[in-house]
């Protein structure tokens, strides 16, 4: 019997199996307010906290949990676009806008909230401040989806518009939420590291690290794409549901460790903590939204933090 082989992020499971070119959002959960946010992946460490899980083995007792460390600068409303049949019809940009979306925001005619009455929809048009952060220079784009009735909707926006927004308004410790990011690029890599085939024996013909069979040859008159081949892997967008926030904080200097995070240096700003790991490379953009299918198994309150590893991650 062949071993079964492991599933990757290349793998046939995923459709559609591409390169990504941007982090976006298909659906939103049905909540009020605003649904998202978004953030810089930093690093990961180690907490110890009291188990407060209710079925679990260790309920009470301390525990190490993997850690990953998001870094959240505030964000800022740029927009508000008004959606009807899913197409846009209009935009209200916001007066003081950065310099980097003045340009942007001149090749949109100027109108104002009160003119925009037959809509169906709206969203907040947001950008991130890497340079509070000294990240970089250029801030990314994004809608954020609001959630309620159209008036609150409208309401909300009108609020926020041109004003900075920041991570503890949206969320809240022992939140579950959604992330999206894109994962690591690994380059052009074989079918054994791209879709885990298993290794032929030293006997075969032409090749060991190859696919078994190229498909049938009658029908189509190709190769297939299902065809286990090589070609680049990695760099795809990818959701993970249910991630635990364990912590949300303003004060950098509770989780910063000797060193700075590797390829990334100090975090400067507000910041979460999130159990497990996330994909991506590090400084890349992290995508948070409400949980569309909240685990019912988490608890809807964070564990009491007893220590939070700060040792430095240079290695010897």
């Amino acid at each position: 019997m062949p071993k079964a082989h492991k599933p990757r992020s290349g793998s046939m499971q995923y459709w559609p199996r591409k390169r990504a070119k941007r982090v976006r959002i298909r659906y939103w959960a049905n909540e009020k307010g605003i649904l998202g946010f978004a953030g810089y992946k930093a690093g990961m460490t180690h907490i110890q906290a009291v188990d407060n899980r209710k079925n679990s083995l260790t309920k009470g007792e301390d525990i190490f949990i993997p850690t990953t460390i998001i870094e959240c600068p505030p964000l800022k409303a740029a927009s508000i676009i008004f959606y009807k049949n899913s197409k846009i019809i209009s935009q209200v940009c916001a007066e003081n806008l950065d310099k980097e979306l003045e340009r942007k925001a001149k090749l949109v005619k100027k109108k104002k909230i009160e003119d925009v009455k037959d809509y169906d929809d709206l969203r907040i048009l947001a950008y991130t401040q890497p340079k509070l952060i000294n990240l970089k220079k250029k801030p990314d784009l994004f809608e954020l989806a609001i959630g309620g009735n159209k008036e609150e909707k409208l309401n909300l926006a009108k609020e926020v518009l041109g004003k900075e927004l920041r991570i503890k308004d949206v969320f809240k410790e022992g939140q579950q939420i959604d992330i999206h990011s894109v994962t690591k690029g690994k380059g052009f890599q074989g079918p054994v590291k791209r879709f885990g085939v298993s290794l032929r024996q030293h006997k075969s013909e032409k090749v060991t690290r190859g696919p078994g069979s190229l498909g049938a040859w009658n029908a189509q008159g190709k190769i297939m794409y299902r065809v286990a081949h090589a070609g680049k892997m990695g760099y795809h967008l990818r959701t993970e549901y249910n991630k635990w926030i364990l912590k949300i904080s303003d004060s950098p200097e509770e989780i910063n460790p000797k060193g700075g995070f590797i390829r990334y240096g100090v975090i400067k700003s507000d910041y979460i903590l999130l159990k497990g790991s996330v994909p991506g490379s590090f400084k890349r953009l992290i995508r948070l939204n409400q949980a569309i299918r909240k685990n019912k198994k988490i608890p809807i309150e964070a564990p009491a933090i007893e220590y939070i590893s700060l040792a430095s991650k240079q290695g010897n």
